[in-house]
């Protein structure tokens, strides 16, 4: 019974941890507001474990990311939409392409810590109305902040960003040496709510798992932030209206 009740009171305190997370906001004042002519729109890309942050491909960024020419990344292809962006552990993020590829040693590595890597992955149009995508509005200033923060992700070595030779999923996508540590504390999530706070969005205290990083960003921000969250709303008064 004594086993029993200590495994039912880490679940308990694991949960309270969580919804406190979730719960809790960060910062603690409220997040700065978006103007309409001056926002500048990205995508936050969920799977199941794991966010990406989709950035419009245009001449600014283009500049700024140069170097991903240097990893054989076709950034000047004239289908190029958005660069998607992903921090996570080197172990677990290199050698786990699908579920298919599972292994214990990588998961192990998560679960403890572990070099990280940038994962840059190039992209076409990309459906805004799937429900891994989450649009999100930023102001100029906050969007400079955030491709601040994405562009400090990448370690330098002799000030040039560093590939991982041999490492990708594909002819559209390259592995760099990142800054900072994995852990399953502070994983992938933990980076994207990070770059968006950078951004003058608001998220969770501590939010470790994708579905918990976007129920805080809907719980913290104005529905101006979220241009499909709007887009909803506007569908929805049509029909109440129409009945």
């Amino acid at each position: 019974m004594k086993v029993l009740k200590y495994i039912f009171l880490v679940f308990l305190l694991g949960f309270i941890g969580i919804a406190l997370g979730v719960a809790v906001p960060r910062p603690l004042t409220h997040s700065e507001a978006t103007t309409g002519e001056t926002s500048r729109r990205i995508l936050v890309l969920s799977n199941p474990i794991h966010t990406d942050i989709a950035v419009p491909a245009d001449a600014e960024l283009l500049s700024r990311f140069a170097f991903l020419r240097d990893a054989d990344l076709e950034i000047d292809h004239p289908g190029l939409r958005y660069i998607v962006f992903g921090w996570g552990g080197r172990a677990f993020y290199t050698q786990t392409p699908t579920w298919a590829d599972l292994r214990p040693m990588p998961v192990l590595k998560s679960l403890t810590l572990d070099r990280s890597v940038m994962h840059v992955a190039l992209a076409g149009d990309i459906a805004l109305a799937d429900p891994s995508v989450l649009p999100v509005d930023l102001s100029a200033a906050g969007y400079e902040r955030l491709i601040d923060f994405i562009a400090a992700s990448f370690s330098k070595a002799d000030g040039e960003q560093v590939p991982l030779p041999g490492q990708s999923y594909g002819k559209d996508d390259a592995f760099f040496e990142a800054e900072g540590w994995f852990n399953v504390l502070v994983g992938c999530n933990i980076w994207t709510a990070a770059a968006l706070r950078q951004a003058g969005v608001s998220t969770g205290w501590w939010t470790p798992l994708p579905w918990l990083l976007t129920t805080s960003l809907r719980l913290h921000n104005d529905a101006g932030v979220f241009p499909e969250r709007r887009f909803k709303s506007a569908d929805s008064d049509e029909r109440q209206s129409s009945r």
